[in-house]
């Protein structure tokens, strides 16, 4: 049986993709190319881009850490790694990305499924949140689409 805090972080994680995946499903063609952000000016084909490449590489850097790896490059520059991530995602459509993003969930929640409660406690070093242990990490793959995705449900239902 799995422990409860990690029962709990694969609910929420479930939850999320399941929204994340109801909202950008119900796009149509010509919505994709709207400016969602302004600085740096993101399209939702890139923010959904942003999803996809955030949770590919944050469950590898996740995975490293349990392996008592470091965790994150000090004094990264997000904007920078952001900006070179959209680059290589360019010109994939968005129904690739959602498949992809389906995916990279699919597999973080199995990952996380996999985890012990000792595990959960290990401490890295996360990008933007500094050190923390794997636990808050993974609540922050949540909590980081999440904001996303209430930014374009705002966008989307004209509250820019």
């Amino acid at each position: 049986m799995m422990e409860t805090r990690i029962v709990r972080l694969v609910e929420k994680l479930e939850r999320g993709k399941l929204k994340t995946l109801e909202i950008l499903g119900n796009l149509k063609d010509g919505q994709w190319q709207q400016i969602v952000y302004q600085q740096p000016a993101w399209q939702i084909r890139d923010l959904l881009a942003h999803f996809v490449y955030s949770e590919e590489q944050l469950l590898a850097l996740y995975q490293s850490i349990v392996k008592d790896g470091p965790g994150a490059k000090e004094g990264i520059d997000i904007d920078r790694y952001n900006a070179e991530e959209q680059k290589k995602l360019e010109g994939i459509k968005p129904f690739f990305l959602l498949e992809r993003l389906k995916q990279a969930r699919n597999e973080t929640i199995a990952w996380v499924r996999s985890l012990s409660e000792e595990q959960l406690d290990k401490v890295g070093r996360h990008p933007v949140l500094g050190e923390i242990n794997v636990e808050i990490m993974i609540e922050a793959i949540y909590g980081h689409q999440l904001l996303h995705m209430r930014d374009l449900a705002r966008f989307l239902h004209g509250g820019e």
